[in-house]
């Protein structure tokens, strides 16, 4: 079974999700967005409380709420670090906008592996492939995990809401390309987890998701 865990981390509120094959104990780390010493702390303790191996850390778009903790996971657990090909060029702009913004940033290592249409990752015998989504990021990719029913959709599409474009290279129009052409053709039952507030499903958004009528 696919086990997931949410934190909310950063003065950004993002999502960071620890998962993992309650089985095989392998798992993965999707958008750290770990800040500071207590919330790098609160994943250190999760991971060695659940004896998880953490295999992958992954980025679903490079923004920095969602890339405070790349060093800091790189370093201390050596995961195969998977980041979208077109969202690399962000990694470096970051470390500016953390500038701009006002906050504190270790730079992000480079990916090991770039996440491009068709990539897939596999944690025992648990599956998740990759969705191109791009819109917000030139580059993001939503990760599907098929046979779990379950979608971890980044800053694409969250409850009641869709991500924000006026962003480094976002594009309104691509935003809604890649959310009818790739999300909504999911199934309804799909539940998703956004970069940010609460969990909903695909049929709840094609419903009541006021930006997409």
């Amino acid at each position: 079974m696919l086990k997931i865990q949410r934190f909310v981390f950063s003065p950004f509120s993002e999502n960071t999700y620890i998962i993992w094959n309650d089985e095989s104990l392998q798992g993965a780390i999707i958008d750290p967005g770990c800040y500071d010493d207590k919330e790098r702390e609160a994943v250190d303790n999760f991971i060695l409380r659940n004896s998880i191996q953490l295999q992958y850390l992954i980025n679903t778009h490079c923004h920095i709420d969602h890339i405070f903790g790349n060093a800091y996971i790189k370093s201390k657990y050596k995961p195969i670090f998977l980041a979208p090909e077109k969202d690399i060029f962000l990694l470096d702009l970051m470390i500016d906008a953390a500038r701009n913004y006002g906050v504190n940033f270790t730079p992000s290592p480079p990916p090991d592996k770039l996440i491009v249409e068709n990539s897939s990752i596999s944690l025992g015998d648990i599956t998740g492939e990759f969705i191109f989504t791009p819109g917000h990021t030139p580059g993001e990719f939503c990760l599907y995990f098929k046979n779990e029913k379950v979608c971890f959709t980044g800053d694409v599409l969250f409850k009641g809401s869709i991500g924000r474009t006026d962003l480094w290279g976002g594009d309104a129009g691509t935003l809604f390309e890649s959310i009818q052409n790739k999300l909504l053709t999911l199934p309804d039952e799909v539940v998703i987890y956004p970069g940010h507030e609460s969990r909903s499903t695909i049929g709840e958004e094609r419903i009541y998701n006021p930006f997409l009528k």
